[in-house]
């Protein structure tokens, strides 16, 4: 596949809360998805004028989230009638998932410009309520039962012997990241502000970020998911362990969307932001759940024929906090190149939206710095994850 296949732009909302009074709850989905698209038009002049396809990452594929969104987001935007639209599900690697598909379309000469991202409107489609029948299954062995991500992050931590002290330290420095940046116009040139219907911003900051938490505050929470287990105990295989995660070291679920525009050379008056180096989309043991985005990481750089040492800025999915303090612990990586602007502890998970998210934020940070090389490294439940290397060029 050809190696010229670039990122011309990447847009992010705001994470808002994923409240029925919260400010994107009052807007839909794919709304979401039309003001993204109309700023993508706004800077890229000339580049979206015939996307081939829409690809839209998305959990919750039901309710206001039904449909095929990735269709009714064409429909709502103007997208032209002859792109196609997709809607997929690759839980929480959903949105990268769609730019890796979107990168591998075009570098294999099957499309020209595709428009790829995810959208997670949390308030509206709550977390496993497409109450899917693998969800209690039993038929299936324990191995590879669905258990929920907190019970999986709760049994890596202990496998892994990651620390209370160490989920507290990555939950700290995420919120203190995420409250620096909150106003910085380089980290956030990016991050478009949501208007309503009559033009009137209704966000246009991450709103879950919690910048007065301190250590203390952090020290005094409590574990907060080992009532799961109990429920979830033959899915475990009968394993017992201590719960460790607290509230605070959990992503807040939300609402969000991401959306980029994936393309080969020449499309409009601009110049592309990144070059796609690599992508990796893996699977890895559903029973430890979390450790795909590992995997692909490692499959990714092999890809790309680099070191971890040679990547300039990082976007990892603190996947709670187990994920980021196992990251940081293991792997030979500066911590001042990881999640500069704050983590998803800090800013929210809305699920099929966050890899979009992340690729955007990551540009912006690799911008902010004058840096390179940029990698985006996502995990989710049952063995999903993914993660994508980027050369910035302007």
């Amino acid at each position: 596949m050809s190696n010229s296949t670039y990122i011309y732009d990447a847009v992010r909302t705001p994470r808002g809360k994923a409240k029925a009074d919260a400010p994107l709850a009052q807007l839909s989905p794919q709304e979401l998805i039309s003001q993204l698209h109309t700023a993508l038009k706004d800077r890229n002049q000339g580049a979206l004028e015939n996307p081939d396809s829409l690809l839209l990452g998305c959990v919750g594929q039901f309710g206001s989230q039904g449909g095929n969104i990735a269709l009714v987001s064409k429909l709502h935007a103007g997208i032209p009638d002859s792109a196609s639209a997709s809607t997929l599900n690759n839980y929480c690697a959903s949105g990268l998932t769609a730019i890796g598909q979107a990168f591998e379309s075009v570098a294999s000469g099957n499309a020209k410009a595709v428009l790829a991202g995810g959208v997670e409107m949390m308030s509206q489609v709550p977390f496993m309520g497409d109450k899917a029948s693998y969800y209690d299954d039993d038929r299936f062995p324990a191995r590879t039962r669905y258990i929920p991500v907190v019970l999986a992050a709760d049994r890596l931590a202990q496998r892994e012997g990651i620390t209370r002290q160490q989920l507290d330290e990555a939950a700290l420095t995420s919120q203190q990241k995420a409250a620096v940046a909150q106003d910085s116009g380089a980290l956030q040139k990016s991050r478009i502000a949501i208007k309503n219907a009559n033009g009137s911003v209704v966000l246009d900051r991450d709103e879950c970020v919690r910048g007065k938490t301190t250590a203390a505050s952090l020290a005094s929470m409590a574990p907060g998911f080992g009532e799961l287990a109990t429920h979830y105990a033959e899915a475990l295989g009968d394993e017992t362990f201590d719960p460790i995660h607290t509230i605070s070291h959990a992503p807040p679920i939300c609402d969000g969307a991401g959306l980029a525009l994936v393309g080969g050379a020449g499309l409009g008056e601009g110049e592309p932001r990144a070059r796609i180096l690599a992508y990796a989309d893996c699977g890895a043991d559903p029973a430890a759940a979390l450790t795909a985005g590992f995997a692909s990481m490692e499959r990714a750089l092999e890809r790309a024929g680099l070191s971890l040492e040679q990547i300039d800025r990082i976007e990892f999915m603190e996947a709670f906090g187990v994920t980021i303090a196992k990251f940081l612990r293991d792997y030979p990586v500066n911590p001042e190149k990881v999640n500069v602007s704050g983590g998803h502890i800090a800013k929210g998970h809305p699920l099929g939206a966050s890899g979009a998210i992340l690729i955007s934020s990551l540009l912006d940070c690799l911008d902010e710095a004058d840096q390179k090389i940029g990698m985006v490294v996502v995990s989710g439940a049952s063995g999903s994850g993914g993660a994508m290397i980027v050369e910035r060029l302007n």
